[in-house]
């Protein structure tokens, strides 16, 4: 709530672009469902009257956006809608060491790494000059660095960030998304600059890199051959498929099928950390969980274990890791189980969990968009004012 207290619709259009810009900070927040889009924008607009078409709202669109693509598409975002710069077997399928340890001798990229490693949150456009590294000048499929940068993510939805990556990549949209070095001064500090590398070059020469008809010309500082143990070496955080002992979500008293037999539940799981609606019945169960199917396909970091954590225990003190058949069996004698609907989970729950809508902000369009800007059009519609959305 401080956060979107603090948020300043000029300053944000005005910056936003920049790494030292007025950013919002809720990405993780919003990811994680603590807070909606609908209620940033009636807090701020509360204070601004803003036009439906402000970079703000523009920006939340996006998220919308991907959401709209993944409910069209289902897994189909986690592979190319269509051919890229090059033809998918001309890229390599596995991160390169360097890039991994923060060491390429690319300074933009090097920070990039080393932020996303220590904070789990990285800027956007840090994020697109990375993806477009890794996949135009490094010739690395996007999807191996799409995987990668997910895992480390605090503000992780695999949405927003694959489709991202297919939007760089030029497998999501009509062109590829290139940067240079002097794209890098004009918005991120000092230490970010990277003259002499090899993205110091025009956007032309990058081009012909990207569609392979050129070898990256890899000048001083362009791939660096570096010991692990020398200075700006990057250890990547492990990944773990299940959460941290000492959190104590081992234990199967929340599941017992007697203790929750003719008893209304209401399921809390990563995506909708929000306390339930009322009214709910006097003796209902709020039970948090995470499901171990998903976290051994997309493990995470210690850290936001810890941080997700933190946030449902501060709803319910009933919590578990627990699979989706046991799941399953332990709710069948319940009087009602509902939960936020989120396709992170969905697919696991079965059909006598109700599922509530995931609240929106912008009205739904049943029609595949193939583009942002299709879809903006038809979601804004008729629309001047961003009340208008509330």
């Amino acid at each position: 709530m401080r956060r979107t207290e603090a948020i300043r619709p000029s300053e944000y259009a005005r910056t936003r672009n920049h790494l030292q810009g007025a950013v919002t900070g809720l990405s993780p927040y919003v990811t994680h469902g603590l807070i909606t889009l609908r209620d940033v924008l009636e807090r701020v607009n509360h204070k601004t009257a803003l036009a439906v078409g402000h970079k703000l709202v523009y920006e939340f669109g996006w998220r919308e956006y991907f959401r709209h693509v993944w409910a069209c598409e289902s897994d189909g975002i986690f592979s190319s809608f269509h051919e890229g710069p090059c033809p998918e077997r001309d890229y390599a399928r596995d991160l390169p060491a360097d890039i991994r340890e923060a060491r390429t001798g690319v300074p933009a990229v090097d920070q990039a790494v080393r932020t996303l490693y220590a904070t789990g949150t990285l800027h956007n456009h840090a994020r697109m000059w990375l993806a477009s590294y890794v996949v135009h000048l490094r010739h690395v499929h996007w999807r191996a660095g799409a995987d990668w940068m997910v895992a480390h993510l605090l503000d992780g939805d695999l949405a927003s960030n694959h489709l991202s990556w297919q939007w760089v990549a030029g497998t999501g949209s009509h062109k590829p998304y290139l940067f240079n070095a002097e794209n890098v001064a004009r918005y991120a500090p000092a230490s970010w600059h990277s003259p002499g590398s090899v993205i110091d070059q025009s956007y032309a020469a990058l081009d012909a890199i990207a569609r392979g008809s050129s070898a990256p010309q890899m000048r001083a500082g362009g791939v660096a051959e570096q010991s692990c143990f020398e200075e700006g070496f990057a250890l990547e955080p492990t990944l773990h498929g299940q959460p941290p002992v000492d959190l104590g979500l081992a234990g199967p008293a929340p599941l017992e099928p007697e203790h929750l037999a003719g008893r209304e539940v209401w399921l809390v799981h990563p995506w909708a950390l929000r306390a339930p609606p009322a009214p709910l019945a006097p003796d209902a169960v709020v039970l948090g969980i995470y499901l171990q199917e998903y976290h051994a396909a997309w493990p995470w970091p210690e850290a936001r274990w810890r941080w997700v954590d933190a946030a449902m225990s501060a709803i319910t003190p009933q919590r578990c890791f627990v699979t989706a058949d046991v799941l399953t069996n332990s709710l069948a004698r319940a009087a009602c189980v509902r939960t936020v609907s989120d396709p992170h989970i969905d697919r696991w729950l079965e059909p006598f969990v109700q599922l509530n809508p995931s609240p929106r902000l912008f009205p739904v369009v049943n029609r595949r968009c193939t583009s942002f800007s299709q879809w903006w059009t038809r979601a804004t519609r008729g629309l001047e004012r961003a009340e208008e959305l509330l």
